[in-house]
């Protein structure tokens, strides 16, 4: 059997997504499996030990549908922490390591360790409708696990990412599930909610207020506020869908316009699922692109925003270039 395609394959086990991308030497994609973790109905998130107990059964089918005929695997990368800081440890991602350093000695290749984080960032750059313009710039992680302000500079295998600022409490991917599943939608909620606010406009007069301190903001407030306004009723799913992802958009309004009166870099790159939200991203580049405030927004592509392994695996391949 010829192989001669020299490929990599990349893992990623995140708290409620398996994902498994096999990558060429140019770091496209020749396969890319994922799969939700399953969440009951009605429960709004799972235990670290449930979450690493499915990935371990969950990724046996997913690498059975990578096809390995003629490739010849030059290494594995695998997601080892949340992010490239001392002490970032979450359990989940020991399933992915596992599963990595153990295909990797079967094979006879390296392993490489890098983190979600720096996946995430990796897929953005690869993605992006509009690169970011330097060897450093800002970064918005948003999803159900992180919201995150990142100050981001390249370095060779990855990226140095200083935490800027964020949320102090929930995150916005945590409140748009917590008030879909109030309302009846299953979880993650996200897709649900878009497609309920689709067609409303956000000045249908409904709204909650944003909370915004400097570069770190607060979505356990607003939160609140949206579980009264459907308990009480009155107010239609598709005008709290909408009066949720105004909210969030307005929160990182103010903290991106404070980042930059502070001197940080005006290039933005997005990701994270939550950011994959088209509403969301049109209403911001119209906001921080405007010619009073000079930004440039990059957004990656919605398909690689949420969790994904093709980040971890392109990162893998610069990673086996320092060997």
């Amino acid at each position: 059997m010829n192989r001669n395609k020299k490929a990599l394959l990349g893992i990623d086990t995140s708290n409620y997504r398996t994902s498994l991308s096999l990558v060429n030497e140019e770091g496209e994609i020749l396969a890319d499996e994922r799969a939700w973790l399953e969440v009951e109905a009605g429960e709004r998130g799972l235990q670290q030990s449930t979450a690493f107990f499915r990935h371990v059964n969950r990724l046996p089918e997913l690498f059975a549908r990578i096809p390995l005929d003629g490739v010849r695997l030059v290494g594995v990368a695998a997601s080892q922490a949340p992010r490239p800081v001392e002490g970032s440890y979450m359990p989940v991602f020991r399933a992915g390591v596992s599963w990595g350093r153990s295909l990797a000695h079967a094979w006879g290749v390296p392993f490489f360790g890098t983190t979600h984080q720096e996946g995430h960032i990796e897929a953005g750059m690869a993605t992006a409708d509009r690169k970011p313009a330097s060897e450093r710039f800002m970064a918005i992680h948003l999803s159900g696990g992180t919201t995150e302000l990142l100050d981001v500079r390249r370095r060779p295998g990855g990226y140095e990412i200083l935490k800027l600022g964020g949320t102090r409490d929930l995150n916005a991917g945590q409140m748009v599930d917590r008030i879909g599943v109030a309302m009846g939608f299953s979880f993650p909620a996200g897709p649900e909610l878009e497609a309920a606010a689709a067609g409303v406009e956000e000045s249908s007069g409904f709204a909650v207020p944003s909370s915004v301190s400097g570069l770190e903001c607060s979505f356990s407030g607003p939160l609140s506020a949206l579980e009264r306004a459907w308990q009480k009723g009155g107010v239609s799913r598709g005008e709290i869908a909408q009066a949720t992802f105004a909210c969030i958009a307005n929160t990182l309004e103010k903290m991106v316009l404070n980042a930059f009166d502070s001197g940080f870099p005006k290039s933005l790159l997005m990701v994270g699922g939550v950011a994959a939200n088209r509403w969301l991203a049109a209403r911001l580049k119209h906001r921080l692109e405007h010619r009073a405030v000079g930004g440039s927004l990059s957004f990656a592509d919605p398909r690689f925003s949420g969790d994904n392994a093709f980040g971890v695996a392109r990162l893998g391949l610069k990673m086996r270039t320092l060997i």
